[in-house]
């Protein structure tokens, strides 16, 4: 006789009744989840999360007392295991990197659509990072302003990096077994990709890149 898997465990946090309220009526039409307990404000929820013990928990942000970042520490500090998801209003980029940075699993923002919250809750209880599309567009245009050597290929990382040594095209063809024509026409592409005019400037970005 086949056994149905326990329910994901559920606790809302989210100082809106009516919030409160849609998400539970939203959460009670899927069977795989069962709300186990509804918060207010931090305080109740670090009650209910050291109690009830969930697998997952929906954390508003902007809260009176203790906000959904401090909420976040503070589960963390607790030792809380459950997977947390922040879902507010706020898209403002500082708000997405503090949280994530704080520990978040996800970051949805409050416009989701229902059927795709339930969709993304179901894809943070099998480990993965869930963010609303803004919120992941954000992040990926973030990652690529961080990285200036994102667009090359693993053969111009390599190049930059002799370069950087002070290795010349010749001393840069024998160690990686090419021709210095090759060489030229590796470099002439990474300093396009760039967007700079000398080995010099190059070397400069790859610097940075190391310092960080």
């Amino acid at each position: 006789m086949m056994h149905n898997p326990p329910a994901h465990r559920i606790v809302i946090v989210d100082d809106h009744p009516l919030m409160r309220r849609g998400l539970s009526q939203l959460l009670e039409l899927e069977p795989d989840f069962e709300l186990v307990g509804e918060a207010s404000n931090g305080y109740q929820a670090l009650d209910i999360a050291l109690e009830q013990a969930p697998d997952l928990i929906l954390l508003d942000l902007n809260m009176k007392g203790l906000s959904g970042l401090d909420t976040l520490r503070a589960l963390r500090e607790q030792g809380c295991q459950a997977i947390v998801v922040i879902l507010t209003v706020s898209d403002n980029p500082n708000d997405i990197r503090t949280l994530i940075k704080a520990g978040a699993d996800g970051y949805l923002l409050k416009d989701t659509e229902p059927e795709q919250l339930l969709v993304l809750l179901q894809e943070a209880l099998t480990g993965q990072q869930v963010f609303s599309e803004q919120v992941r567009q954000y992040l990926a245009d973030s990652a690529q302003e961080n990285d200036p050597l994102q667009d090359l290929t693993s053969r111009e990382r390599e190049i930059l990096h002799l370069v950087a040594q002070g290795k010349r095209n010749k001393d840069i063809a024998v160690l990686l077994f090419i021709s210095e024509a090759t060489v030229k026409v590796h470099i002439k592409s990474l300093l396009k990709k760039l967007n700079v005019g000398s080995r010099t400037a190059a070397t400069v970005i790859y610097l940075q890149t190391q310092d960080k």
